[in-house]
C-alpha cells in the first residue's frame, strides 16, 4: 500500500496507546480518508460481484438463499457445508470438482468440533468453497470445461471480470491469485465503496439487487455464528456487508452510501471499528462490536477506530 494512507486505528492496553495501524477509507461519493483513488485487492470483498457476474452468466441457483453461499466466506459450520454440497449436487458434481485447497474450518468452533469428530483439511471445508461451487455451476450451465475454470483466459473468469468493472465503473487495474485459487481482481477502495452501493440501490429483481437481498436476509450463510458481518447486517437495516482477508471490508446502506476500508498491513483486528466509525459518520446507528486487547487473559484495552474529518 502507499505511504499517503493515514492513521486509521489506535491499539490501546491499559490506558496507553501501543500501537496504531494505517488505512483507506473510501465513500461512494468519493470522499475519503488515505489514497481512495489507488488500486488494491479487495480480496472476498469482490464476492458479492463475482455473483452478480454468475447470475449475468446463467447461473440458476436453487433458490435465492444460494447467492448468500456464493457470495460467502463462511466458517464451516454444518449448514454451511451442507449448503454448498447442495449447490454442488444441483450441478451434476461433488466436492471433489473443487479447484480450492484443502483446509480445516475456518470457525474456531466449527474447527474444534472437526478435529474432536476426527476430521482433517478437506476442500469442501474452505471458506470460499460456496464461492467455487457457484463459479462451477456457471460453468454447467454454459457448458465450458471445469478442470481450467479458475484460469482468467477462461470464459468464466472474463465474464466475471466485466462484471466487477462494470459495478465499480473501473478498469480491472491487475490480477492475482486469491488464497482459494481464485483470480482476484484490483479496483480502487471508491470503486468498490460505489459498486456496493449500486447492489443495495439496484432494482428488485435484477442480478444486482437479487445477491443484495440473499445476503441480507441469511447473513449467517455469509460468514458464520457471531461473525461481524452477520451480526452487523442482523443488526442495521438494509446493510450489506462482505469482509475480506487482509484488512479489508466494504459495506452500503441504501440511500445512504457505501464505504470501503483497506487496512494497509492487513490487519483484520482494524477493520470492524474503523468500518464503525465510517457508517456512523454516514449517520448509520451500530452496535458496538470492540476488538478486545487482552493481558492476563482478560480485556485490558481496545483496538478503537482515529476519529475523521
Amino acid at each position: 500500500m502507499s505511504s499517503s494512507s493515514v492513521v486509521v486505528a489506535e491499539v490501546v492496553r491499559s490506558g496507553f496507546v501501543e500501537s496504531v495501524h494505517h488505512g483507506i477509507i473510501a465513500f461512494s461519493d468519493k470522499s475519503g480518508v488515505g489514497e481512495i483513488g489507488q488500486p488494491f485487492f479487495p480480496r472476498s470483498s469482490n464476492k458479492p460481484l463475482q455473483t452478480v457476474g454468475m447470475l449475468r452468466s446463467g447461473l440458476v441457483p436453487r433458490e435465492e438463499t444460494d447467492l448468500a453461499m456464493i457470495s460467502a466466506s463462511h466458517d464451516a459450520e454444518p449448514f454451511h457445508v451442507d449448503r454448498v454440497l447442495g449447490i454442488l449436487a444441483a450441478a451434476g458434481l461433488g466436492p471433489e470438482a473443487l479447484g480450492c485447497p484443502a483446509q480445516l474450518p475456518h470457525g474456531e468452533q466449527a474447527r474444534d468440533a472437526w478435529l474432536r469428530g476426527g476430521g482433517g483439511p478437506e476442500r469442501i471445508l474452505m471458506n470460499c468453497s460456496g464461492k467455487h461451487a457457484g463459479m462451477l455451476a456457471t460453468c454447467v450451465v454454459n457448458g465450458w470445461d471445469l478442470g481450467t475454470y479458475l484460469d482468467p483466459r477462461h470464459p468464466l473468469q472474463v465474464a466475471l471480470a466485466d462484471a466487477v468493472s462494470e459495478l465499480t465503473e473501473e478498469p480491472i487495474a491487475a490480477v492475482g491469485v486469491d488464497g482459494c485459487g481464485a483470480p482476484v481482481l484490483a479496483v480502487t477502495p471508491i470503486g468498490l465503496a460505489r459498486a456496493f452501493q449500486r447492489l443495495v440501490e439496484a432494482e428488485p429483481g435484477t442480478p444486482e439487487r437479487r445477491v443484495a437481498d440473499a445476503m441480507r436476509a441469511h447473513p449467517e450463510l455469509v460468514a458464520g455464528t457471531g461473525a461481524p458481518d452477520t451480526v452487523l447486517m442482523g443488526a442495521v437495516p438494509g446493510l450489506l456487508m462482505k469482509s475480506g482477508a487482509d484488512g479489508v471490508v466494504a459495506a452500503a446502506v441504501p440511500s445512504v452510501g457505501g464505504v470501503a476500508v483497506k487496512i494497509s498491513d492487513g490487519a483484520m483486528r482494524a477493520r470492524v471499528p474503523v468500518l464503525i466509525e465510517a457508517l456512523r459518520r454516514l449517520g448509520v446507528s451500530t452496535p458496538d462490536l470492540t476488538e478486545p486487547v487482552l493481558g492476563g487473559g482478560q480485556p485490558v484495552g481496545e483496538v478503537r477506530a482515529v476519529r475523521f474529518a
